[in-house]
């Protein structure tokens, strides 16, 4: 198939096919898997495709030829629908021109401007009846049928005006989130038969064959370690907030990263079928199911629609007067309803940017008034992923707490491990000097030990003291189960053989965690429910001490999607909060998805709003803010309801013309739509005092 790159520039390409549809929507598939390809956008109107990308060296010719020839066996583009203000321009001009051509002239305007709204009034007719479609076509008809070309050009203006509003307000990422899940892993090393090493693409891998991850690289298959030994940060994966040991034997899951050493391992499942690809896979399966929440806006409308034609219908049989019917067709409720709603929903949307949330469409704010469950994964959600020392326990005699703190501090900096950078943040905050000491060595999956005067100071976990150098600890059993039951992770130190301490250490959890709950709690939700890798005594303790409602514990990423499909059958509203790649199932899942601010990429594309401030408080204020807003547009309703009523009656016995009936029709519209904007920023005041 012959492309023609009909416009380019350093980051974008605007290829021509003249093609079908269906070869078109293929074409986009292949050139958006290609690495390096960031979006893909169809016009089919003009048979083109706009390609965004990062530049990569020979990636223009790659995409020149898969654009020209993609795989047959690719499926077509879903892409998520576009804002377009052509019909808006059109709108715009059409109303101008009939106010200054000729009349011959400003009618074959009108009729050309009014042509989609009549078919599409129609069809609507004939196949689903009485809907807002209906009432537009009538409302543009009539007074075109009669001449009056002003009234018809400005109704269909604030028609097409109230669509541009509410598909800008409901932008969706789809095409972002795909172009992450797409995203194929770099070349990695394998070590082949003959014991040498040889970098090979990510796609040739296959099950059984030897991968070598080093240090700050990240695991791209699930399987078995059969040698080395190494730290792995499993958070984006598991949740698990500390990395952790791996050596022969322990398992492997794609997605870890190596902070420290090095690992070969004997692929079990490559590509889609590790843990990671299933995430891709459920998300590429939600992103295909229809929404479940219909605009709110549309419902209310045309289930005024019928009041409108009935009006007219009785007026006319009454009075055989065209005029007055038409006056009563100019009382369109949808108008105020369809205007007014978007805007208090975009204004909603802007309250909530400034206390630090970005919503991504006005339907996340319809779903998230109604929540009644708000689930949180646990590490960097409720906590900062970061450890904080609650209790320091000298064990040497004649030992203090800053001894103890500044012995391990001094080895410990030596060290990328978060509970040896929690105690030498320690060290520094309480400005502690530096223990001279001799070289430091670092044992993988264990611990560290140095000389420090000539004596041998040792620390690690438990495994590592009392299994592989036989210092017991035995004296301070009591107090580590008490540590334990409190949730708390534990390190040990010894010094010439014998315990020197035991450091206790915490998630640090954010400052304004509680206060937030307690106010998610005032707003009406009625169940709080926390989802971790953390083993079981762990996440019992932390929830206890959080008032939590529930608890899930030692669960993989598939789990939290089950957890929350659970809440749902059960009747739950449900908002999901999380921040990992494997929260990416959850985030889709849920009534709601919210992403942390620090979220990886996925979840971030994934979730229908993201807090874009490092404060748990912005939760509760765009709850607040999202059940203020839909009190306002049932006010709203209301009010356009009762006003417009009140106009219907009076133009339904003759003492509105058409035109007196549109000016305040438009007028009550106006109103709703200046009450919209002012209550909306009086409400995002009031939800930022109550989340301080």
């Amino acid at each position: 198939m012959k492309v023609r790159v009909a416009h380019e520039v350093a980051d974008r390409l605007r290829l021509r096919i003249d093609a079908d549809p269906e070869f078109l929507s293929r074409a986009a598939t292949a050139v958006r898997d290609l690495r390096g390809v960031t979006g893909v956008r169809i016009n089919p109107g003009c048979r083109s495709i706009i390609v965004n990308h990062d530049g990569t060296p020979g990636l223009r010719s790659a995409i020149l030829t898969q654009a020209a020839n993609p795989p047959s066996n690719v499926p077509p583009l879903a892409q998520p629908p576009g804002t377009d203000s052509s019909e808006l321009i059109l709108a715009s001009a059409a109303l101008a021109a009939g106010m200054v051509l000729p009349k011959p002239a400003a009618g074959a305007v009108t009729w050309l401007n009014i042509a989609p709204t009549l078919v599409k009034g129609a069809i609507a007719g004939l196949q689903h009846g009485l809907k807002v479609e209906v009432l537009d076509a009538l409302s543009m008809g009539l007074p075109s049928l009669r001449g009056d070309y002003t009234t018809a050009n400005f109704t269909r203006f604030l028609v097409e005006l109230a669509d541009y509003i509410e598909s800008t307000t409901a932008e969706r990422s789809d095409e972002l989130l795909r172009s992450l899940l797409h995203h194929k892993p770099d070349d990695v090393w394998v070590q082949l038969e003959n014991g040498e090493q040889a970098q090979v693409p990510f796609d040739t891998l296959k099950g059984g064959e030897h991968v070598l991850v080093s240090s700050g690289e990240t695991i791209p298959v699930d399987g078995l370690v059969i040698a080395g030994d190494a730290y792995v940060d499993q958070s984006a994966v598991t949740g698990e907030s500390l990395p952790m040991p791996r050596s022969a034997g322990s398992p492997a899951l794609a997605g870890g990263i190596v902070t420290h050493g090095r690992l070969t391992i004997r692929a079990e499942r490559v590509g889609e079928a590790t843990t990671t690809g299933r995430i891709t896979r459920y998300i590429q399966d939600a992103l295909e199911r229809p929404a479940e929440i219909e605009a709110i806006a549309d419902q209310l409308a045309d289930k005024r629609v019928g009041i409108t034609l009935a009006s007219a219908a009785g007026v006319y049989a009454l009075t055989q007067d065209v005029q007055r019917m038409e006056s009563v067709f100019m009382v369109d409720y949808s108008c105020t309803v369809k205007l007014g709603t978007p805007i208090a929903l975009k204004t909603a949307m802007y309250q909530a940017a400034r206390q630090g949330c970005l919503v991504k469409n006005g339907q996340a704010i319809e779903a998230l008034a109604d929540v009644d469950t708000i689930v949180f994964d646990k590490t960097g959600t409720l906590t900062h992923n970061t450890l904080q020392v609650t209790d320091i326990c000298p064990l040497y005699p004649g030992v203090t707490e800053e001894e103890a703190v500044a012995t391990v501090a001094s080895l410990g900096e030596h060290t990328t491990h978060p509970v040896a950078r929690a105690i030498v943040a320690l060290a520094r905050e309480r400005r502690l000097a530096h223990v001279p000491h001799e070289e430091v060595n670092f044992i993988v999956g264990h611990g560290v030990e140095g000389m420090i005067d000539g004596a041998m100071v040792r620390f690690g976990s438990r495994h590592f003291l009392e299994d592989d150098e036989n210092i017991s600890f035995a004296k301070e059993r009591e107090m580590v189960r008490n540590f334990q039951a409190q949730g708390k992770s534990l390190l040990y130190v010894a010094r010439n053989d014998k315990p020197f301490a035991v450091f206790a250490l915490r998630d640090e959890l954010r400052t304004d965690a509680m206060t937030t709950l307690n106010h998610l709690k005032k707003l009406g939700v009625k169940q709080l429910v926390m989802i971790t890798g953390d083993e079981k005594a762990k996440a019992l303790a932390f929830g206890e001490a959080l008032g939590l409602d529930r608890v899930y514990y030692e669960k993989q990423p598939e789990d939290k999607a089950r957890i929350l499909q659970a809440l749902q059958k059960g009747g739950a509203k449900v908002a999901f909060v999380g921040d990992g790649v494997n929260d990416g199932p959850a985030l889709m899942t849920a009534h709601v998805g919210i992403a942390m601010p620090k979220a990886a990429d996925i979840a971030r594309a994934t979730a229908d709003i993201v807090l874009t401030e490092d404060r748990l408080g912005s939760l509760g204020a765009i709850v607040d803010i999202s059940q203020q807003a839909m009190k306002l547009i049932r006010s709203n309703f209301k009010v356009a309801v009762g006003a417009n009523s009140a106009i219907l009656a009076a133009a339904a016995g003759g003492y509105l013309s058409p035109i007196a009936t549109s000016v305040l029709h438009n007028g009550t519209t106006i109103a709703v739509l200046i009450r919209s904007l002012l209550a909306g920023r009086a409400q995002a005041e009031q939800a930022h005092l109550n989340s301080r």
